[in-house]
């Protein structure tokens, strides 16, 4: 048998043999096309080579395009299980011109290919053509030999491609294989067409012509080439099957949930067995690629699919998780075509487990509830909205799965019931939230959450990627458009900017849609927890409500920032192993230039322990290890070790970041660092570079803060560390190494100058240089302007002037550090017949001071005017001589 792996192979080689490149397989979310929730075909990642908007090193291509139809118009959902060929996730072959061959090469690539390298029978193969386009079957005819009876003319647009109202456009010419008469079924064209007999495997579109806004439509100068081929059908074709799921890849999934339940593959649960297999596929592949479950946008759309592959799994009986027991399966089909999914195989399978482990509690009361409801319905009835609207809104059961669960007992669902509900839920959402106290200028951002939905983040995976303008804000009002310096506010239906949060600043960039539109980035900012606000400054032509655009993240400030947010979960885990586990964050900041993180901690940190802990996050950089990101409910993530950050607000799901190797904890998670974190970080430690304290200090009683930086300005503040070093030394005429001795030595000169110094001061104010005492009030008065003496040993040199007897009342007065101190002191002469507060307090007002204090015999103030100093020794004479202070 020819396995799916094999057929890919040859696909691939074929084309390869014949001039083409072969290119890897474009994400599952498209960066190029923010109309698409999912690339759906083979050219979503061409579609601006073909457009002329990009150039690439090849004009010939060829790929397996990973593709999911499950949201928007091309949604398949529902189908899924109960047919032989609908699926959410499939693969499409394909070979691309761009510009290079037509039709003239298209035709009999596609023709060797299949009879050839395939080696199909000839007589089982027919074709169609669009009825207008007479090159084709004239090229059928010569290649393949065809009769015109299996050239079959489709006049329907059914067989003329478009990319959209205007573009790219021209003539199909799809490939049928005949099944024979035992399968009932009429050739395409035919009023039997819909029967299962003839079965399209290969789509030839000719891109041929310009399709012009006016509805004129113009040959292209350089036509070009599209085609698809699924993979599943075209595998039940060479595997000798009718069903894509009888195919050697799915039906060992299908074997794998067989096993696992102990249901019969083909037994009363056929159905569920599909749907369990086809959307493990897609649900493993959307998380491989970014996707993780939510309750908004693409993860929406991953949570309706395996929560409707869950239902189906606990129908078969499986009371345990039974999706990422499947995984495995799936990993060995597909894992050597598809690295990514051996890659973030433990993401998939955690992802998975949990969202199964939460979806069955509610599932055991959802399906209880609809039980009791349809129990109380006649036979058929329609399931009433409002309860549709309550599963949906207490148990998480989206309308589509109710819908699932009733098809069973054909019984439909009230739809326009349901949205009543939703419709009236919004208001009373709306009227709790305008209660809480919210400034007036913030409602424009509920109303828009209500009328677009939230923002769809894409930037842990890109930085840059392609959106819709869906909201514009002046002035906090919404507009339609906005002109050449408007500041405005954006939202987007997708964006790789990250919203500042979490301790991480807002990215900036520029988004642009082409010459007619340029606005420039300056913050990003998140609203009501759900909305992307892009706040910048439009540069060049207009923003437009509905634009289409690029936008593109500032690559360089968002390495800088990453490096310093993973640097800084490195920094917390290593301040825990050096100071405690009472170290805990109590704020932080991620910007492109610094990290700031503030820890409670209730002493100064010592020299010794930063140099630990630097030491420790450098090492931990060296390791160069992957950083792992798992998603988990808040309550398993601390369960298994993880740090919640301040200031966070957690969803149902979080994203655990995980860094570094820890051998001791590997029981229980094996990382150096987990935390709960929605910031964007590096990709391996070593991407970090390097890190370098800066400061360590207190902001408040028992918090104290770190302040670092990493990559080029860490070694920007080391370079300007070592060029101070160096001039430095070279002041002192030393070379560097010799620094710490020679300012060792000037240091202690300096003692021995400034104490030489003190003990002239002391010989001055006692009495040297021929100072006088007079007398006042009958009391011996020293009255001294000591000039630059410190403050500080005022108080020292009274005391000592006492001491020598020569005077009863000491008043000194100094203009250090340009202000006026004054002290006044009292022997026992003195004590009883004046107070020292009282006339340091005149002296005081003498110099534009308010008051003074001390002891009635040693008291000091102080004032503003340093040059005042004879003013407040007189104030001290006269308070003397007038009895004032007595």
């Amino acid at each position: 048998m020819t396995s799916s792996n094999d057929i890919r192979a040859t696909f691939l080689d074929y084309f390869a043999r014949n001039g083409h490149t072969v290119v890897e397989s474009s994400p599952l979310v498209p960066r190029n096309d923010p109309t698409l929730m999912f690339a759906n075909s083979g050219m979503v990642q061409f579609k601006n080579v073909f457009t002329g908007q990009e150039k690439r090193p090849y004009t010939r291509a060829t790929t397996a395009q990973k593709s999911v139809r499950a949201g928007g118009k091309h949604n398949d959902l529902d189908n899924v299980g109960y047919t032989a060929r609908h699926h959410t996730f499939f693969e499409m072959l394909g070979n691309f011109s761009f510009g290079d061959y037509f039709k003239e090469a298209a035709i009999p690539y596609a023709w060797e290919l299949l009879t050839k390298d395939f080696a199909l029978p000839k007589d089982r193969l027919l074709v169609t053509v669009y009825s207008e386009d007479d090159e084709a079957p004239a090229i059928w005819k010569k290649v393949a030999g065809l009769p015109d009876s299996r050239i079959i003319r489709i006049s329907t647009s059914d067989n003329f491609w478009r990319m959209g109202d205007t573009g790219p456009c021209g003539p199909c010419s799809e490939i049928f294989f005949d099944h024979g008469d035992k399968i009932p079924g009429g050739p395409p064209g035919s009023p039997n067409e819909d029967g299962d007999r003839f079965i399209e495997i290969w789509n030839l579109v000719f891109m041929q012509f310009l399709e012009e806004p006016a509805g004129t439509r113009n040959p292209l100068p350089r036509p070009s080439i599209d085609t698809g081929m699924g993979l599943e059908r075209f595998a039940a074709i060479l595997q000798g099957k009718h069903d894509n799921y009888d195919t050697d890849t799915l039906r060992a999934i299908i074997l794998a949930s067989a096993e696992a339940t102990g249901q019969e593959p083909d037994g009363p649960f056929r159905s569920s067995h599909r749907v369990v297999a086809d959307h493990l596929r897609a649900g493993a592949f959307l998380i491989a690629d970014g996707v993780l479950p939510s309750n908004e946008g693409r993860g929406y759309v991953l949570r309706r699919i395996l929560r409707r592959a869950m239902r189906h799994a606990h129908m078969m009986g499986s009371r345990d998780p039974l999706m990422h027991r499947l995984l495995p399966s799936l990993v060995r089909q597909m894992g050597a075509a598809y690295p990514e999914l051996v890659r973030a195989e433990a993401l998939i399978s955690e992802t998975l487990r949990l969202e199964e482990t939460r979806f069955r509690s509610l599932l055991e009361r959802g399906l209880g509830l609809l039980a009791e409801e349809t129990a109380r319905l006649g036979s058929g009835q329609t399931l009433p909205g409002d309860v549709a609207f309550r599963l949906y809104d207490t148990y998480g059961f989206p309308l589509d799965l109710t819908q699932d669960a009733l098809r069973a007992e054909g019984r439909p669902v009230d739809v326009d019931g349901f949205n009543a509900a939703m419709t009236e839920q919004r208001k009373r959402a709306r009227a709790a939230w305008a209660g809480t106290g919210e400034a007036a200028t913030e409602a424009v951002w509920f109303d828009l959450k209500e009328k677009v939905g939230a923002s769809e983040f894409l930037g842990y995976t890109t930085e840059s990627a392609e959106g819709e303008i869906v909201a514009i804000v002046v002035d906090g009002k919404p507009v339609d458009a906005a002109p050449v310096g408007a500041e405005v506010a954006v939202l987007l239906n997708q964006t790789p900017f990250y919203a500042e949060s979490g301790g991480q600043v807002g990215d900036t960039g520029i988004i642009q849609a082409g010459p007619s539109c340029t606005i420039a980035v300056k913050d990003t900012q998140k609203k009501l927890g759900a909305l992307f606000v892009h706040v910048g400054t439009v540069m060049e032509g207009e923003a437009k409500l509905g634009q289409a655009v690029t936008a593109e993240v500032d690559h360089t400030r968002r390495s800088k920032i990453r490096a310093h947010h993973s640097a800084t979960h490195l920094l917390h885990e290593a301040l825990r192993r050096r100071l405690g586990n009472h170290v805990a964050q109590k704020g932080s900041l991620n910007a492109p230039d610094r990290l700031r993180f503030d820890v409670s901690q209730p002493t100064p940190m010592s020299e010794e322990d930063l140099h630990w802990v630097e030491a420790e996050v450098n090492a931990r950089i060296r390791e160069n290890a992957e950083v792992i990101t798992r998603l988990m409910t808040p309550e398993a993530a601390v369960e298994a070790g993880a740090m919640a950050l301040f200031g966070e607000k957690y969803g149902e799901e979080v994203r655990v970041v995980g860094m570094g190797h820890d051998a001791a904890a590997v029981e229980k998670h094996g990382v150096y660092s987990l935390e709960l974190c929605g910031g964007t970080h590096v990709r391996r430690t070593g991407d970090i570079g390097l890190f370098k304290i800066l400061s360590e200090g207190a902001v408040s009683a028992g918090v104290r803060r770190v302040e670092a930086v990493t990559g080029d300005a860490a070694l920007a503040h080391i370079a300007g560390m070592e060029e101070s070093l160096i001039a430095a030394a070279a002041v002192l005429k030393a070379q560097p190494g010799e620094l710490a001795g020679r300012i060792a030595a000037l240091v202690e000169d300096r003692r021995k100058l400034e104490r030489e110094v003190a003990e002239l001061r002391k010989k001055l104010a006692t009495g040297g240089g021929g100072a006088e005492v007079e007398t006042v009030a009958g009391l011996r008065v020293a009255l001294r302007d000591l000039g630059e003496v410190p403050a500080r040993d005022l108080k020292g040199l009274a005391e000592a002037i006492l001491k020598g007897g020569t005077a009863d009342v000491v008043a000194l007065v100094s203009s250090a550090e340009g202000k006026a101190s004054i002290v006044v002191g009292l022997g026992e002469a003195a004590k009883g017949r004046t107070d020292a507060v009282a006339l340091v307090r005149a002296a005081s007002a003498a110099v534009g001071g308010k008051g003074g204090g001390g002891r009635p015999d040693m008291a000091q103030a102080g004032g503003p005017d340093a040059d005042k100093g004879a003013e407040a020794l007189a104030a001290v004479r006269d308070a003397l001589a007038q009895g004032i202070a007595a």
